[in-house]
């Protein structure tokens, strides 16, 4: 038996995001302990709480970090120059970044757990009004909220598909481009 990590050496908060994130998604975040996260890092759980206080800690670590990102890649497509084609370069973002970052699209987007509701609900939601925004700020045509939400579970409907599959998002890129166009068609 290999010893164990000790807490402010080998141990590092990012290595315990890595496994939480991989433990979170396969497992689902109640059936992940903090003795079970230690035991798959080869630690002591204690050596987690030097890091976290909590697991909903970690996992609101994960998600407010996901989310950024997700955010971040939605503003750099916004204050590109070219306007004619933000729309379709925001809708592949958002598949990419599911397809890519599965596991962290697995947490952001497919966690059931009403435990973690309300530590998804607040970031979540700026992601989705980030979202709506840009699509309206994209488009001549006044969107409802009906059309809009449409859009959204189009896109997450794909991205859960092929989260599914053994496919990657290189894999099916072709196809990701001609479901935006589909769905852009019927925007425009």
């Amino acid at each position: 038996m290999s010893p164990r990590k000790s807490a402010g050496k080998e141990l590092s908060r990012d290595m315990v995001l890595n496994e939480a994130r991989n433990l979170f998604a396969t497992l689902g975040y109640s059936n992940v302990s903090m003795r079970q996260l230690a035991k798959s890092l080869d630690c002591s759980h204690g050596a987690i709480y030097y890091h976290f206080k909590n697991k909903a800690e970690i996992f609101y670590s994960l998600v407010k970090t996901d989310f950024s990102v997700l955010n971040t890649l939605i503003d750099d497509i916004m204050s590109e120059n070219d306007p004619s084609i933000k729309m379709e370069k925001i809708l592949l973002c958002f598949l990419e970044f599911g397809l890519t970052q599965q596991n962290h699209y697995s947490i952001m987007f497919l966690s059931k757990e009403k435990e973690i509701q309300q530590l998804l609900q607040f970031d979540s939601n700026k992601t989705y009004e980030k979202l709506i925004q840009s699509l309206t700020d994209l488009t001549d045509n006044k969107l409802n909220p009906a059309s809009i939400w449409s859009i959204f579970l189009s896109l997450h409907g794909f991205i859960t598909f092929y989260i599914n599959s053994e496919l990657s998002y290189q894999d099916v890129k072709g196809l990701a481009y001609f479901h935006v166009k589909n769905i852009i068609r019927n925007i425009i």
